[in-house]
């Protein structure tokens, strides 16, 4: 008889302390100091921005100004020669980036001699090979040199028109483009070095991003001077 008792006596006991634990205010609601639920099929969270405004100039003189960007949580990673260690730079504190030619040469093309694992021969034809070396500005003015291989895209920048503007705008977005920065490049068999391009500079920041329009230009097709350079000129006699 005892035991029973006891044992109803423990269960109101439970019972009510776990009222006492649902009631608003007690601080032990459950679930109120769990995280929320991460749904792992879903997108990763991440601060970073679509692109940062900005330009990229090319060794052959073209500009592409638009919001300059990398892969998802991908810095810039570079051997910092004065610290003697390696340096992983977001793009978001970066002012620029320029690329000076540390070296270049046409270099032989060799090939191994038929039946001859050892000994090689001079094919008679050479390419074009480069070494470059990288100086990332920060935006504070530090500069930080060395070797650099990375990939940036450019999202071409394509203004708002103006309510009741008639201005052209695709339909669909433009591609980005995707440019290579390179320690070591070479190019094609019979190519010059003036053929081997490369990435000279890259400048972020609002004002970059006016530079860069300035330098590309606006090009709009002139329908007036094809016609006059295609079209036969009118006779007047009738």
């Amino acid at each position: 008889m005892w035991h029973s008792v006891g044992t109803r006596a423990t269960g109101l006991v439970g019972i009510a302390v776990l009222l006492w634990m649902l009631l608003p205010g007690s601080g032990s609601t459950f679930g109120a100091d769990e995280p929320p639920a991460i749904n792992p099929f879903g997108p990763r969270p991440t601060d970073q921005p679509p692109g940062y405004p900005g330009y990229v100039e090319t060794s052959d003189g073209k500009v592409f100004p638009g919001l300059i960007y990398m892969t998802r949580d991908k810095r810039l990673k570079m051997f910092d020669e004065k610290l003697q260690r390696q340096r992983e730079i977001p793009l978001r504190v970066v002012k620029q980036i320029e690329c000076s030619v540390q070296k270049e040469w046409m270099e032989k093309e060799w090939k191994f001699k038929e039946l001859a694992l050892d000994e090689k021969m001079y094919t008679g034809r050479a390419y074009p090979s480069r070494e470059y070396l990288h100086t990332i500005t920060l935006k504070d003015d530090r500069t930080i040199s060395g070797p650099l291989a990375e990939i940036i895209y450019v999202k071409p920048y394509i203004e708002k028109p103006a309510p009741g503007s008639k201005a052209y705008r695709p339909e669909t977005p433009a591609k980005p483009q995707r440019f290579l920065l390179h320690k070591r490049d070479k190019g094609e068999i019979g190519k010059d070095l003036k053929s081997l391009h490369y990435v000279k500079a890259i400048k972020l920041g609002e004002e970059a991003l006016k530079e860069g329009q300035r330098k590309a230009g606006r090009r709009l097709p002139t329908t007036s001077r094809s016609r006059s350079r295609t079209g036969a000129p009118r006779s007047q006699d009738r």
